[in-house]
């Protein structure tokens, strides 16, 4: 079969089994390049160069519900953490409502099936950073209630409750008050998402969940060795757990000749007074700058399918997915440029001999099931567990 009409197979199979995607960050870019503005930047326009996102490319990828980030930095603490993922949440409802057309709330699985048969993509929420609850479960709580399906424990540093994956080791993984927060996120039907956090609080998070987990938007660290990266011993974890490895495509996680490089591209930034995550048009042009003098090493679309290979064989066909991480890093894989490369990676999938049935299931069905099971351990739980009202001074000390 030639390589036009292994293409031609993958978006066959993408228009029956679209993407349901862990992990976008369009709108913490749409924050920091309109101001939440869309007017200025409008993902019904043109295709903007600034954004891996568009309605037009995510048609093209065989998008069929995205997971959007609302994501804040752990710059912000406190309050303002508080009010700016409230500002994240609003801006994906603000989105959902002006381009009703091509996106639909989602809440439940039930909700994401609904859409899809509507020929509309399904809108999740997810937030990134246990710091954005402010050490309050019933923030966390009000979160939920405004429709935020995952929380990742979480982000680049360490909270009070937990460890990251790319911090200096404060908890040893979660503290008692990280483990309620687990577990109230268990009864209010809330995805527990290990993307970065350290191994130990995966560990701990295994250990206290009592419904399947996701990893939103990580790797093999077994196929390349970065911290941000899912051990062997915990993707053997989750048959019994029930959970979804969500592959990343962030090349400084998939290829490790692009480790050393991300970091010294990373300091240049720095050097400008850029932070690493910034995303606008000025940072990219120092991007491209740097890499005029500085090549970069290139990921394809076969990176990333090495890692779904292996977390296919340590995990099991049934607890992989795909989250892209698109417009919440700076490069992308040769052929995974945008929201409309998933077909080149299915292609690739096909010709390695992924099946159809396995196929469905990475891009479509195994989402799906957590999310479903999820919702059924909130109902039991809820039906017999108050909510949980412990603090972390109660939990953890002074």
């Amino acid at each position: 079969m030639s390589a036009a009409e292994r293409l031609a197979e993958a978006r066959a199979l993408l228009a029956e089994a679209p993407v349901v995607d862990g992990h976008n960050d369009l709108p913490w870019a749409l924050r920091q390049q309109c101001g939440y503005d869309l007017d200025l930047l409008d993902i019904a326009g043109d295709r903007s160069a600034s954004l891996h996102t568009d309605l037009a490319r995510l048609r093209a990828g065989g998008v069929g519900a995205q997971f959007w980030s609302v994501y804040v930095p752990g710059a912000l603490a406190g309050d303002h953490a508080v009010s700016a993922t409230l500002e994240q949440i609003d801006a994906v409802d603000r989105l959902v409502e002006r381009y009703a057309a091509d996106l639909a709330p989602a809440r439940t699985a039930d909700d994401v099936r609904k859409a899809r048969a509507e020929g509309r993509i399904a809108s999740l929420k997810g937030a990134e950073g246990g710091h954005s609850i402010d050490n309050s479960l019933a923030t966390l709580r009000a979160f939920h209630a405004l429709g935020v399906r995952y929380m990742t424990l979480t982000h680049n540093e360490n909270n009070d409750w937990a460890d990251s994956a790319t911090d200096e080791p404060r908890h040893g993984g979660l503290t008692a008050f990280g483990r309620a927060v687990v577990r109230e996120m268990n009864r209010c039907g809330m995805l527990v998402d290990l993307s970065h956090v350290a191994a130990t609080t995966m560990r701990d998070a295994l250990d206290a969940s009592t419904a399947p987990v996701v990893f939103s938007h990580s790797s093999a660290r077994a196929v390349c060795d970065h911290p941000r990266n899912i051990p062997d011993d915990v993707l053997e974890r989750l048959p019994a757990n029930g959970g979804v490895a969500m592959a990343t495509f962030v090349p400084k996680f998939i290829l490790p000749a692009a480790v050393e490089w991300t970091l010294r591209a990373d300091e240049n930034l720095r050097a400008h007074g850029r932070h690493h995550l910034d995303t606008t048009p000025e940072a990219k042009a120092l991007h491209a700058a740097f890499e005029a003098r500085d090549p970069r090493p290139v990921a394809t679309a076969a990176t990333v399918a090495d890692h779904l290979d292996h977390m296919r064989e340590a995990a099991g066909v049934d607890h992989i997915g795909i989250g892209g991480d698109y417009d919440g890093t700076a490069f992308t894989p040769a052929g995974l440029d945008d929201v409309a490369g998933y077909p080149n990676l299915i292609a690739e999938l096909l010709d390695r001999g992924w099946s159809r049935a396995d196929l469905t299931k990475l891009t479509w069905s195994n989402a799906l099931r957590v999310l479903g099971d999820a919702e059924a351990v909130a109902r039991d739980l809820t039906a017999r567990t108050p909510a949980s009202h412990a603090t972390i001074a109660q939990l953890d000390g002074a």
